[in-house]
């Protein structure tokens, strides 16, 4: 059975991080249970929002999850958000809860680092004025870097003698030394392969050790940068720099504060809002749509939410935060269905009951694997109950509804 996919959530005492993972895992409907076996203390079930299969047939009447949500055919599925506590500066000499937090990101496969664009934190989360958010990117991936490389070289001269003597390939050995990182084969590769023209692992010195491990943590930990109190009046230069810094890393503009506040008017029942959108309508806007009436100290902040995020930002940015970890592990959402004519399941009108997030251009038989553990398949169809076969892969709306028949007896 595969893992699941894990986004750690990283950030400064009082950067926001809270308020994100309260956004994000506040579906603000009634969602039904997790799929999620075990959720550790510190883990939570966030929604990634995908176009649902269900829209694809007109079917959004009839679509009615195991897991998560389905709006009118924009699906929340469920995903696990690693809440890491403990992120403060030297954390990989120990200090704060250092080493817990470093060996907790491990599991992470892709980070969002919440960073406080309003300078109004310090590096410690204390109050302050005219702070440089960018010192925060910065010795955060220099602390990921610190911990590896002195992982790493500690025993150096021990590695390189074992590889010699064994006469293992570099893959091999690194494999060796990096897999306590959740990393496989595949992903120690894909870091190796980055670096044409690498010596032979007995001549590297200390710059080519340092940048292998520079390399690995690109593939392991992929970075997303949240940009978190944009509606701030200093975020605008603080955004522009980390921009000019960072160009290569992913950013996405957030408000979190913004988001949890429209949730819970949303949820009273004062305003209808689309999450993802800059749509918010009250009573005013929708005279019959029994929503409550606004007092004018609400409807002011509402005007100025408005004004200062949702118009000028198209959103508050959140549920953007987990569509771009999605993108940037290539996840495609993959709906197995026990009646490929229907959508269903072996009774009851319901289709699309199940989804699961998997890697783009993983064949068949890993996602048959991943569902059902490991059982003998008879046959697999796809939509129009064409046959697919068990080395075909899975993309956007391509062998992405798929029902499995096993071997009788084999359940």
């Amino acid at each position: 059975m595969g893992r699941d996919t894990v986004i750690g959530l990283v950030g400064k005492p009082s950067s926001g991080k809270s308020t994100t993972l309260n956004a994000l895992t506040d579906a603000n409907a009634k969602v039904r249970s997790f799929p999620f076996t075990t959720i550790d203390p510190n883990k939570a079930s966030g929604y990634l929002e995908v176009e649902c299969a269900c829209s694809r047939f007109g079917k959004q009447e009839l679509c009615k999850p195991n897991y998560g949500y389905c709006r009118n055919g924009t699906r929340g599925v469920p995903i696990i958000l690693l809440d890491v506590a403990g992120l403060v500066p030297n954390a990989h000499l120990g200090r704060g809860l250092g080493n817990k937090f470093l060996s907790d990101l491990t599991e992470a496969d892709c980070l969002i680092h919440i960073v406080d664009v309003s300078g109004t934190t310090d590096a410690d989360g204390k109050e302050t004025r005219g702070y440089d958010p960018l010192q925060d990117i910065e010795w955060f991936q220099d602390e990921i870097f610190r911990w590896i490389l002195g992982n790493l070289t500690e025993k150096w001269p021990s590695v390189v003698r074992r590889h010699v003597a064994t006469k293992s390939t570099t893959l091999e050995t690194l494999l060796l030394q990096l897999g306590g990182y959740y990393a496989n084969k595949e992903l120690v590769g894909k870091a190796l392969d980055r670096m044409p023209n690498l010596p032979p692992l007995q001549e590297w010195d200390t710059e080519m050790v340092e940048a292998v491990v520079k390399s690995f943590m690109a593939v392991k930990f992929p970075t997303i940068l949240a940009l978190n109190k944009m509606d701030h009046p200093d975020a605008d230069k603080n955004v522009s720099k980390i921009m000019l810094k960072f160009p290569e890393m992913k950013c996405v503009l957030t408000s979190s504060l913004t988001e949890v506040f429209l949730r819970k008017l949303a949820a009273l029942n004062y305003i209808k809002y689309e999450l993802g959108t800059e749509f918010i309508d009250t009573a005013e806007d929708l005279p019959d749509a029994g929503l409550r009436p606004l007092d004018e100290k609400l409807a002011e902040k509402i005007e100025e939410i408005r004004d200062l995020v949702l118009y000028r930002f198209g959103s508050t940015g959140l549920v953007n935060l987990l569509q771009t970890a999605a993108e940037m592990m290539q996840l495609v959402p993959v709906y197995p269905v026990r009646n490929i004519s229907t959508f269903g399941g072996l009774s009851g009108q319901h289709v699309f009951r199940d989804c699961v997030l998997v890697k783009k251009h993983s064949p068949v038989i890993s996602v048959a694997r991943k569902i059902m553990g490991d059982v003998t398949i008879a046959a697999i169809e796809g939509v129009d109950k064409k046959r697919v076969g068990e080395e075909d892969t899975v993309d956007v709306k391509k062998n992405d509804i798929l029902s499995f028949r096993l071997v009788p007896g084999n359940h």
